[in-house]
């Protein structure tokens, strides 16, 4: 029986690499990443909350963001699902941190190092086929040479991470492996390699957790696999949706041709109403967390996008 945190629920991640009891692993994680290019000796969290341009933007939250000894700001994020567009949200969270280090008045815009982690939980078809690690800094097309190191964006695919517990030979592939496959251990590997492995298992297990704790634990677990059901039945529907429209449309042109265009039309409508009304199913779950909470519904409605009235519809059907 498993008896570790799933890291890829919103709480275990954050339990284990965002509180100040166990920042020392989340400096040895990063240390580790970031192996021979610089040492972090300490960090500070900051507020994971970026207060929006102007007085109508929607704030951004980070998983984890915090700031390094040396002036580095970086954030850290876990995505347990595919996500439209999750290249391009991942530089504009980074772009967001850049652009609020502004200062108003003279200013020679030398700005510090902001650095954004993504562990993905899926494969990105935008990123290079095949390859768990992609780096990303602003470098010359031709000759491959780093024009500036103020942006870098990293990210972890980790379903083509593959190697076996024998087959990890540095730390940071250990780390890989232990946060991939956690929730399945009955035992923590590689506690004779590293001091930190055995603070994570202290962290992690499942048995040290006092009952609110683990209440939070629980509910970020069943918030995760709702979702993931409710992802699964809306791209099924959508499918089946989309060939019958595709199909229904493809006959009413009569040819081969259009059949296959209707087909691809269709499905591609269907797909999109299904990952609507996944990520809609996500914001329920995500307002019934807040509100066992005592969040305000200003808050609630900031966060999820709900309308007042849909938060107090949630709200009657938790009483």
């Amino acid at each position: 029986m498993a008896q570790f945190i799933n890291p890829f629920s919103d709480w275990g991640f954050k339990h284990i690499f965002g509180r100040e009891i166990s920042k020392d692993l989340l400096i040895c994680f990063l240390n580790d990443l970031f192996a021979g290019e610089f040492v972090i000796k300490s960090l500070a969290f900051g507020n994971k909350e970026q207060i929006g341009l102007s007085k109508d933007s929607r704030e951004v939250i980070f998983d984890i963001y915090c700031t390094t000894d040396e002036g580095k700001e970086i954030i850290v994020e876990m995505q347990n699902r595919g996500q439209e567009h999750f290249i391009d949200r991942a530089l504009y969270y980074t772009s967001r941190v850049i652009v609020n280090q502004g200062i108003k008045g003279e200013w020679d815009y030398d700005i510090r190092p902001v650095y954004t982690i993504c562990f993905m939980n899926f494969v990105d078809p935008l990123l290079p086929l095949g390859k768990f690690r992609t780096d990303m800094v602003l470098a010359d097309r031709d000759t491959g040479k780093t024009v500036s190191d103020k942006i870098r964006m990293i990210y972890l695919m980790l379903p083509l991470f593959e190697k076996t517990e024998a087959e990890c030979e540095t730390d940071f592939e250990r780390w890989i492996f232990v946060l991939k496959n956690m929730n399945t251990f009955e035992r923590m590997p590689f506690l004779a390699k590293n001091a930190v492995f055995k603070k994570l298992a202290e962290i992690s297990d499942l048995r040290t957790l006092s009952k609110k704790d683990m209440d939070k634990y629980e509910d970020s677990i069943r918030i995760m696999r709702d979702a993931y059901a409710t992802y699964k039945y809306a791209i099924k529907t959508g499918l089946e949706d989309g060939r019958k429209q595709g199909l229904e449309e493809g006959m009413a042109q009569g040819m081969a041709q259009g059949m296959a265009q209707g087909i691809e039309k269709g499905m591609a409508q269907g797909i999109e109403k299904g990952k609507a009304e996944a990520e809609h199913q996500k914001n329920i779950e995500f307002a019934k967390l807040m509100l066992s909470d005592g969040d305000s519904t200003e808050k609630i409605q900031k966060y999820t996008g709900l309308t007042i009235e849909e938060i107090y519809a949630i709200a009657q059907s938790l009483h």
